[in-house]
């Protein structure tokens, strides 16, 4: 799960596409998932999920990444209960394990 903020002048597609690119290292064009406003830890705010199936090899900047690896969605599942997730990022998750299968992108 990739994260970042959105800049002046820049949409959500092309937010996610920077940092992918950014901490991944990889180019795509994500698909655009669903769109919440998330209470946020100071204030809410809209967070934005975006999908991507990545084909090329993975390149991940250490000064934005702590650890990554490929998982199973039952793994990542039980991944993201277990680890040190912030609030706003097992929200999202959640959000996005409760869509329905058929509007989701399979790789």
């Amino acid at each position: 799960m990739v994260g970042g903020a959105v800049g002046v002048a820049e949409s959500y597609g092309d937010a996610a596409s920077r940092e992918l690119a950014e901490e991944l290292g990889v180019q795509g064009r994500p698909r655009f998932v669903l769109k919440f406003l998330c209470a946020g830890a100071i204030s809410p705010y809209w967070l934005g999920l975006h999908e991507v199936v990545v084909t090329e090899p993975v390149r991940p900047d250490p000064s934005e990444i702590a650890w990554y690896g490929w998982l199973t969605e039952p793994e990542l599942t039980e991944f993201v209960r277990r680890e040190a997730f912030v609030p706003d990022a097992r929200e999202a998750f959640t959000r996005y394990r409760a869509l329905s299968r058929t509007t989701r992108s399979r790789p």
